[in-house]
């Protein structure tokens, strides 16, 4: 099987000395040391055109692995083997110079990462676009703000055209806004084939775009296969506070499991970035083991960042009946009324009259929301206008209808 990226039993060893003082008074003094493998034995393969999730809790070892993957520092043991031209989204902007302009940061950034001067120029307008920082690309970076510098590096390294993209926590990039163009992005170079490793504690986005999954933990590979298998196992390790599980009905009583969750278009494929205003379709897919004649969806959007419920949607309280087997809900919302930003879905389903969930689903499905129309606030609500011109004394009642006809309108 052809593979663009391997790792062979792959490890990184740190010295940690211990006892008081500078590093170089306990080095000079003989301080003992103590070896931190913060990976050890990690091996895998990535096939051409794949693109792999690793995911895991802090500390487990995700960022030193693409540090190793993408040459920024050496492997103390095992061995990397990379085909073609490889481009790290990690550590964004690390290389700009504060004195330079974002334009002439552009080209010492591409020409490092390989880019000739030529390229770089075809890309110049794509890039500065992209990044969204407009008349800004002639000034020195050292005035940019902190969000202005990431999405500067971020458009210059999403530009290359690599055979092996290193993706590390795009939702720490930017704006709400630009982190869904990020996504969008990389969906695009996803259809082109390039091979991709994507590093991420959002689960949801991990499942929607990888087909394969490694579970990292104590700098070790735990599990790895289908992503939303290892999604399941990462999040059934997880403790019921972190997750905030709701309470669950007796095992007797589970006679429902949710199989999965997602945001689709009208056309029914799947939609991970969606526009305010757009119509979409909240799909929920359950099983039962035995028919049921009461049962209650819910399926429930949460803010990405501090998980505030900001809508929910459910079947009827007297529930719903269904036969043995795999159903899907959908739920249909005319206009999305949310407006750009990263947001959570989740959902629950229960009996009539029960307050416990038989079975629930949180922190693996995200609604990225790109820009609509205009507007202010905290959502999108759509509503008509209209002037209504009083006739004048003079006027006809044909030339009164025609300016109220002038003067409607419908957002």
């Amino acid at each position: 099987m052809s593979y663009d990226v391997r790792c062979v039993d792959l490890g990184k060893r740190y010295w940690l000395r211990q006892g008081p003082g500078s590093r170089l008074l306990r080095r000079l003094l003989g301080a003992p040391a103590e070896d931190f493998w913060a990976l050890r034995h990690v091996g895998f393969d990535v096939a051409p055109g794949e693109v792999l999730g690793v995911i895991g809790p802090n500390g487990a070892g995700k960022s030193t692995l693409l540090k190793l993957l993408s040459s920024i520092t050496a492997p103390s043991e095992g061995e990397i083997r990379i085909r073609g031209r490889i481009a790290a989204l990690i550590e964004i902007g690390s290389g700009f110079h504060p004195e330079l302009t974002g334009r002439e940061n552009v080209f010492l950034s591409g020409t490092i990462l390989g880019l000739r001067r030529r390229e770089i120029a075809q890309r110049l307008d794509s890039i500065v676009d992209f990044a969204g920082i407009g008349g800004f690309i002639d000034v020195p970076v050292k005035w940019y703000s902190s969000g202005m510098y990431v999405r500067l590096g971020f458009a210059v390294a999403a530009h290359l055209e690599a055979d092996v993209l290193l993706v590390d926590e795009v939702l720490a990039v930017g704006d709400a806004e630009f982190q869904a163009r990020c996504l969008r992005r990389i969906h695009e170079l996803r259809e082109r084939g390039t091979t991709i490793i994507f590093i991420s504690h959002d689960l949801g986005t991990v499942e929607r775009m990888c087909r394969r999954a490694v579970l990292l933990r104590r700098g070790a590979v735990v599990a790895e296969g289908d992503a939303r298998d290892i999604v399941t196992e990462y999040q059934q390790s997880v403790t019921d506070e972190q997750l905030a599980r709701p309470s669950l009905a007796p095992d007797a009583a589970r006679s429902i499991a949710i199989r999965g969750l997602r945001a689709a278009g009208q056309d029914g494929r799947d939609k991970g970035v969606a526009r305010t205003g757009e119509r979409i379709r909240l799909e929920l897919a359950v099983r039962t083991v035995q028919p049921v004649t009461d049962a209650v969806a819910e399926v429930k959007i949460y803010s990405y960042d501090d998980g505030v419920l900001l809508f929910e949607c459910r079947t009827p309280d007297s529930g719903i009946s269904l036969a043995s087997g795999d159903h899907v809900v959908r739920f249909d919302i005319e206009s999305l009324g949310l407006l750009p930003g990263a947001y959570t879905l989740g959902a629950i389903v229960r009996r009539s009259g029960a307050t416990a969930a038989v079975d629930w689903w949180f922190g693996r499905t995200t609604l990225h929301v790109d820009g609509g129309p205009a507007a202010g606030g905290q959502f999108h609500l759509p509503y008509r206008w209209s002037v209504d011109s009083p006739a004048s004394p003079d006027a006809s009642a044909p030339d009164v209808e025609m300016s109220r006809r002038r003067g409607a309108s419908t957002r």
